[in-house]
Formats: structure tokens, C-alpha cells, sequence
């Protein structure tokens, strides 16, 4: 069997050669660096570039398994994976701690007013008077209930909050106090202090958030997207900013990316901004490696998975 990596692995290469001993790895920087002969004999790919396409699936005739180094998986194209019978794992869960930190960064620096604190440090201001709130008993709602929402969720219970999630029928998860269905979300806004998208892109997904939605959340409402930008087109998100439909927003992802330097999110004063980089950990090739192991260990015995199997006809 050949395993090929689109991506160098670091120690994790070593790992994997010493517990499979059997198999035949082979790594390589970027596609374009891959052999056409290698590629046309690999079974298992593992990688996360937006080259592994149509065409590039069609000149892989063996290939039976893409794992998948990442969570999102909306690149990929579905139909000729169906067609072919072509098995997906996915990263899901590898960035729900470092998600989970940057989220609660995100939280605390709001509710803690440090960005003000550190505006009178500059002024050389020593305010003693400056009294701000607690997170306990704010209701913190998550579009989506998956392994990052839960990690986030757990830590939110820890803090006293509140928590409520929207998934797909409404059916219960863990470390949530309620959840709803997706559909019914603009009747469920009003519980929210917090709301937190984590959902991956999906055709049902996308631009899932409209005006509208905005419109009906609770003018103290604050947002947070660390899921995909195109959950919602930027010029409503900045509209919601403008007309105070929400009172502030902390992004890491954005419609088009990178964040062109003409947008009109760099021009509000209640937004705060970060390139796409809640999910970046030094440790990520490791936990994705734990998963593919696991995989690997149950596709050698009878060619299934059975972590983090992407369902083909839903995309997550």
C-alpha cells in the first residue's frame, strides 16, 4: 500500500514509517512537487491544499482514502469522491482547544474592557473606579454543537454561563444547557448575550446569516465567528456593526480571504480582527497523525474508518 503526504510532517514522518512498517510512505512539500507516476499509484493521500481537485482525483485511479489535515473539507469535490467511492476523514476536534483559547481571549477582553484599560495605560491613567462584568449567568449561544462547540461549551459551564446550541434537528449535546434547531434561530436570538458561529461550510451553510438575523439579536449581542466566513456576507456583517443591530463582533474569518486592505471592516471601531488564525497550533500535525492512525490501523484490517469519517452527501 502507498501512503503519500502533499505536506512535510516533521517527526511525526518517523512516527508513522516505525508503526507501519509495511506500508509505503512517501512525503512531499506541496503538489506540485508530486510525481505523476507516484500519484497515479497512491492509495491513501493525506494533505489539505485546494489542488487536490477533480482533476487531479482522476489522475489518482487507486486512490481509496483522503485523510484530510484539516476540519473543513468544502474544497473538496464531493461528487466525484461519491462517484469513485473514495473515503474522507477529516482534522474535526485537532483545533477545539486552541479555538476554545482564542475564543475565551476574545470574551474576557471584552468583558474585561482591556482594550480600555489599555487605552488609560497609554494616558497614563490609573483608574481604580473601573468596575466591569462577569461572564456568570450570560447565555453564550454556538451555531453548530460538534467537538470544537462542546470543548468551548464545557469551558463556558465552568464559567458559570449559560449555554445554548443550534444544530441541524435540535437533538441534545453535551455541555449544553438547551438546544434548537438551526431553522428556528431567529426565534432563540433574544436568549443570547453571546453568539459564537463555529459551523463548517456546507451548501446549507453558507451566507446562512442574513440581515436579518442580525437584526433580530439583541443590540448588546456579541459576536464571534470562528467557523467560516462566508456564514454571512461581510457588507451585512458590517451593516449590523454600523447600525448598532450588534454591538460588537471579533473575527477570524472572513468572506474573502485575505481580508482585503480596502474593506470597510477596517474603518469600524467595534470590530476587532485576526487572520485566520484561532485554529494555528504548533501541535496540530500531531493530533491530526493520532487520528490518522487510528484510521489507518481499521482501514488495514477491513478498509473502513472509523474516526472522524466525512459523510460525503451532508460534507461534514
Amino acid at each position: 500500500m502507498l501512503v503519500v503526504g502533499l505536506m512535510r510532517l516533521g517527526d511525526q514522518e518517523a512516527r508513522l514509517q516505525e508503526s507501519f512498517p509495511d506500508i509505503d510512505f512517501k512525503f512531499y512539500k506541496h503538489p506540485s512537487e508530486l510525481p505523476i507516476d507516484v500519484q497515479q499509484e497512491m492509495d491513501v493521500l493525506i494533505s489539505y491544499h485546494q489542488e487536490v481537485n477533480e482533476t487531479f482525483i482522476e489522475n489518482a485511479p487507486k486512490l481509496k482514502w483522503i485523510a484530510w489535515y484539516a476540519t473543513g473539507v468544502n474544497s473538496l469535490p464531493f461528487e466525484t469522491l461519491k462517484e469513485k467511492g473514495i473515503q474522507l476523514s477529516n482534522a474535526g476536534g485537532v483545533h477545539a482547544q486552541q479555538l476554545t483559547e482564542f475564543l475565551f481571549a476574545y470574551i474576557l477582553d471584552d468583558y474585561k474592557e482591556l482594550k480600555e484599560i489599555y487605552a488609560e495605560q497609554q494616558e497614563k491613567v490609573y483608574n481604580r473606579k473601573r468596575v466591569t462584568p462577569s461572564v456568570k449567568d450570560q447565555h453564550i449561544l454556538f451555531l453548530g454543537t460538534g467537538k470544537i462547540p462542546q470543548r468551548a461549551a464545557q469551558v463556558a459551564q465552568i464559567l458559570g454561563m449559560k449555554t445554548i446550541g443550534l444544530n441541524t434537528t435540535g437533538h441534545t449535546a453535551d455541555y449544553f444547557d438547551e438546544t434548537y434547531p438551526i431553522s428556528n434561530r431567529q426565534q432563540v436570538y433574544e436568549k443570547a448575550d453571546i453568539v459564537v458561529n463555529l459551523l463548517p461550510e456546507t451548501v446549507d451553510t453558507r451566507y446562512l446569516l442574513t440581515t436579518e438575523d442580525f437584526k433580530v439579536m439583541n443590540p448588546h449581542t456579541l459576536f464571534v465567528n470562528l467557523g467560516r466566513g462566508t456564514i454571512a456576507r461581510e457588507t451585512d456583517i458590517v451593516n449590523a456593526l454600523r447600525n448598532n443591530s450588534i454591538r460588537k463582533a471579533y473575527l477570524d474569518v472572513f468572506e474573502q480571504e485575505p481580508l482585503d486592505s480596502n474593506s470597510e471592516l477596517y474603518q469600524l471601531d467595534n470590530v476587532f480582527l485576526t487572520p485566520h488564525i484561532s485554529g494555528s497550533h504548533a501541535d496540530n500535525k500531531k493530533l491530526a497523525t493520532d487520528i490518522f492512525s487510528n484510521n489507518l490501523k481499521s482501514f488495514l484490517n477491513n478498509g473502513e474508518l472509523i474516526e472522524n469519517k466525512v459523510n460525503i452527501d451532508k460534507g461534514y
